[in-house]
């Protein structure tokens, strides 16, 4: 998917046409005087943007894959992993690293409304809503809060307990990365000046911490990294990150590397468009051509490859595509900075929506009853404390659910169930125990969302070939969009080498705790 969550300083960079000397805005940082010590065979997570297990299956099998082509036929290959919730790369990242749903991580999404600061928090989307939120709080909370605030502190990152157990981990080009040892950021003179940014940041990462132009060890990987190639948020930044830290021996016993560049084409091209994995291929293929051979390098090194969502074709016609919340809820007045006495605010997630009743005299039934009459919008959900209601549009039946009751889901999640099952489409087998189609591990994803922040909330989900927007939205109609529970958008590959014990589920939650049993940092 397109890398939605562009560093802030990307994207202001772009906003002001650019910096065509953006080389020197970065000083490598000493890889040298930074000792590591590896034990046994060290694991490299490489997150795909947009990795879908169609098209890659059919890139393969059109020879334009080779490297997933000799991984899967090396190792085991799962194809249905199940995202996070929304299917955005910030929340996704935030699951992956913490092992837990968004109630747990407290990252919404891509943009969701603050309630004790009364504003919407965006991590960079179009230039229209970065603009309409300020882009000094987009700059700031992109690359300082979301790991050091928003980042929940009562759950732990990968980093965090492998740092932890003494043992030491790397980051290259994941934007959520926290761990405990510190770090400066280089921040271009063109965002300290326009004071965007301070002058010197300090965050906390895993022992390498590599981030596009703000924190570089590679001296060649300049070329990489001018404006026009998103600062080094790119497949080739993260590719000669970590070809040179292997050709320094100095590869932890955990690396996260992140290759985004898919995302843009099938934003603009849908997601029939292979252009993508064929670039993320001749990424592997460059990895692996730092071995003797491929064989040695999945020997040396035990190599995962996980997808982070899938994308929905969105329908080209954009009076018929785009579900325009300003336009459905238009008899509410709705948040805008400095605007005082508003009703509503709405933080649009491409293919899902959190609306929020700022005026809390308003009662869900009255909006819902409204957002029913869309019958492209696939469900409608809220919460009143612990209970969670859905409903869709054109019906009268509700469907209830809560946790820790005596219902046993197929990933041993227990709940409390009243209402029609149908409405998320989960059944019951002979037993009783809960089965999931549409909507994968439905009840837990949608829970998480519905309880991650605070103030009165509703989440609307699209059904598939539609995406939400609102009067500052960038739209993808006539390409592809994600978000929503729905397995379009929630279904995603892994692949991994070696023989190495399983993964627990098909579950991107339970990546975090599997990693670190195969690493020992458990």
């Amino acid at each position: 998917m397109k890398r939605k969550i562009l560093i802030a300083f990307i994207l202001v960079i772009i906003i002001c046409g650019g910096l065509a000397l953006s080389i020197s805005m970065s000083p490598t940082k000493k890889l040298n005087s930074v000792p590591i010590t590896t034990q046994q065979k060290p694991v490299v997570l490489v997150t795909v943007d947009s990795l879908m297990t169609e098209l890659l299956q059919k890139a393969i099998q059109e020879g334009k894959a080779p490297a997933f082509s000799f991984l899967m036929k090396n190792g085991d290959f799962y194809p249905e992993f199940i995202s996070s919730y929304p299917t955005m790369s910030v929340t996704i990242d935030s699951t992956l690293l913490t092992g837990t749903y968004t109630n747990g991580h407290k990252i919404p999404g891509l943009i969701w409304f603050k309630e004790d600061e009364d504003r919407m928090i965006s991590y960079g989307s179009g230039i229209r809503e970065m603009w309409d939120n300020g882009i000094k709080n987009v700059a700031a909370d992109s690359v300082i809060r979301l790991n050091e605030s928003h980042l929940s502190k009562d759950v732990q990152t990968i980093h965090e307990e492998l740092a932890n157990a003494r043992l030491q981990s790397a980051s290259i080009n994941g934007l959520l990365y926290r761990g405990s040892t510190q770090h400066g950021l280089h921040v271009p003179k063109l965002l300290s000046y326009a004071r965007l940014l301070p002058k010197e940041i300090k965050v906390n990462g895993p022992v390498l911490l590599s981030l596009g132009a703000l924190s570089q060890y590679n001296p060649e990987n300049d070329r990489y990294k001018f404006s026009w190639k998103r600062m080094g948020v790119n497949n080739d930044f993260t590719v000669n990150e970590l070809k040179y830290i292997l050709e320094q021996n100095k590869l932890p016993i955990f690396t996260l590397a992140y290759f985004p560049d898919a995302d843009a084409s099938i934003h603009k091209n849908g997601p029939e468009d292979t252009k993508g994995i064929e670039k993320a291929d001749q990424a592997l293929q460059e990895l692996f051509n730092h071995f003797e051979s491929w064989e040695e390098a999945i020997q040396e090194v035990t190599w995962i490859v996980l997808g982070d969502s899938g994308q929905s074709s969105v329908k080209e016609e954009k009076e018929t595509a785009l579900i325009d919340l300003n336009d459905v809820l238009k008899d509410y007045t709705f948040w805008e900075n400095g605007k005082e006495n508003a009703e509503l605010a709405i933080a649009i997630n491409e293919r899902m929506a959190y609306i929020y009743l700022h005026d809390e005299q308003i009662p869900f039934s009255e909006v819902v009853d409204v957002l029913k009459k869309d019958e492209r919008i696939g469900f409608i959900a809220w919460s009143d404390q612990q209970t969670n209601y859905v409903v869709k549009p054109k019906g009268e039946e509700q469907f209830t659910f809560s946790p820790n009751g005596p219902t046993i889901d197929e990933y041993g999640q227990s709940w409390y169930l009243d209402g029609d099952l149908s409405l998320l489409d989960v059944r019951k087998d002979e037993q009783g125990a809960l089965y999931y189609h549409t909507y994968p591990d439905a009840l837990a994803r949608l829970h998480g969302a519905l309880h991650s922040q605070e103030g009165k909330v509703i989440i609307v989900d699209a059904k598939p070939s539609y995406e939400f927007i609102e009067k500052h939205s960038h739209d993808h109609a006539g390409g592809g969009a994600h978000g929503s529970l729905h397995r379009v958008d929630s279904v995603v590959p892994l692949i991994v080498t070696g023989e190495i014990e399983k993964p627990p589920s098909n579950r991107l939650v339970d990546v975090k705790k599997w990693v670190l049993d195969l690493v020992g940092g458990s």
